[in-house]
């Protein structure tokens, strides 16, 4: 599913125009990146939680030439699903 499939089903299900819920996707998505650029998490009671991930340096070898490299520490968003969206797939 894509961006624009995806806002034809909000806008099916909300009973939404789909500029509509092009607008409130857009929004919900900024609020989400802005929140954690600011160190904060977005939690989803039964759907799950978006956070920042610290990868700390770390060593490891470079494939091609075999060469050990130092790899810099890296922050990631990363997605969680909640316990009550996981059981909805077993």
């Amino acid at each position: 599913m894509n961006k624009a499939a995806l806002i034809s089903g909000m806008a099916d299900k909300a009973h939404l125009t789909k500029k509509q819920s092009e607008d409130a996707l857009n929004a919900f998505l900024e609020v989400v990146k802005e929140q954690l650029k600011n160190g904060e998490k977005v939690q989803i009671v039964g759907f799950g939680t978006f956070e920042m991930r610290i990868r700390e340096e770390h060593s490891a070898r470079n494939p091609s030439t075999g060469e050990m490299i130092t790899v810099k520490a890296t922050q990631s968003p990363v997605f969680k699903p909640g316990k009550t969206f996981k059981e909805e797939f077993k």
